[in-house]
């Protein structure tokens, strides 16, 4: 209507705006015979809405505010018989407001009195890494378990997916230690049968010779005890290009070198098959030379003060809940 009172024609509007000649002789005939009222949507035919915004209102105050007497959390049909409506009805309004009551995350916020500093420390390193080193975030993913089937797995064939048995045999276990470098998303890793200072310290000896030596290496680590033990202060004394910066307690999500282990269990370890420790070691050397041939950096995008906004929006639900 604007374009039109302007004083352009109504194929100018249409080219202009995007839309057909017919659809602005419609509303600008609806608005010549009956001005502004004339520009509402006029009432669509069907049957008349039943569900009123108070029954809309209670299913949500129910969902957010009470739980059934002999379960945890509400189904569509126990909603439904609660308030007197249908199943999909109930699922419709689940939708529109995003209610998922039959699903549930976990989370854990830290108590360190150092997270904000450590997270400022850590993120810093992501988004503004120092020049002439190498920023790598290691970790050790401790008893990888070498799982047999008690029966052989059966082949996928169209219409059926692959089934293996419910049980298993346990052979053995290994640990994996790994450094993921930033910049490039490569892994330097190194596995033993045992998870100690000792074995933590020969990996830092493996990364000292792996890196090269003009470089600083900026290491990310969690608050595991082997990391701090003083015969690895004594080595880190001795290497003074290595700065260890420690992630916050109950944080491992700041450490991108669990993003990898994910990979690494989603697409190797969850569905092998390893009738020993050898062979699982074997294939996990493999998958980490494959890796290495084409890897893929994890970005990070957050910054500091995004996190910890975030973190406060929690915290304050938290304290407001009542609980």
């Amino acid at each position: 209507m604007l374009e039109c009172a302007a004083g352009d024609s109504i194929m100018e509007v249409s080219r202009r705006l995007g839309i057909t000649p017919d659809t602005v002789r419609t509303w600008r005939r609806r608005f010549l015979e009956r001005g502004a009222d004339g520009l509402c949507d006029e009432p669509r035919p069907g049957v008349p809405r039943k569900i009123t915004d108070a029954d809309v209102e209670r299913v949500i105050v129910k969902t957010l505010e009470e739980t059934p007497r002999n379960a945890t959390h509400w189904s569509t049909r126990s909603m439904a018989a609660a308030t007197g409506m249908s199943q999909s009805a109930i699922s419709r309004i689940w939708r529109a407001f995003a209610l998922a009551p039959h699903r549930s995350e976990t989370f854990k916020l830290s108590t360190d009195p150092l997270f904000i500093d450590k997270v400022r420390d850590v993120v810093g390193l992501y988004l503004d890494p120092p020049e002439k080193a190498l920023v790598l975030c290691a970790d050790e993913k401790s008893q990888i378990q070498a799982l047999d089937r008690s029966q052989p797995v059966l082949p996928m064939i169209p219409g059926v997916p692959e089934r293996r048995s419910h049980d298993y045999i346990r052979v053995g276990t290994t640990t994996l230690f790994a450094a993921l470098e930033v910049a490039t998303g490569k892994v330097i890793g190194s596995l033993h049968r045992r998870h100690r200072a000792a074995e933590f310290k020969k990996f830092l000896a493996k990364l000292d010779k792996e890196v090269p030596h003009e470089l600083d290496v900026h290491l990310i680590l969690d608050n595991y005890a082997t990391h701090k033990t003083p015969g690895i202060k004594r080595w880190l004394l001795a290497h003074p290009r290595f700065r260890l910066h420690f992630t916050p307690t109950s944080a491992s999500w700041l450490n991108l070198v669990e993003r990898w282990f994910a990979e690494l269990t989603q697409k190797k370890l969850k569905r092998g098959v390893h009738r020993s420790v050898q062979a699982l070691e074997r294939d996990i050397r493999t998958w980490l030379s494959d890796w290495n041939e084409h890897p893929r950096p994890f970005g990070w995008t957050k910054t500091a003060d995004e996190i910890l906004d975030k973190l406060a929006h929690y915290c304050r639900r938290i304290s407001d809940s009542g609980h």
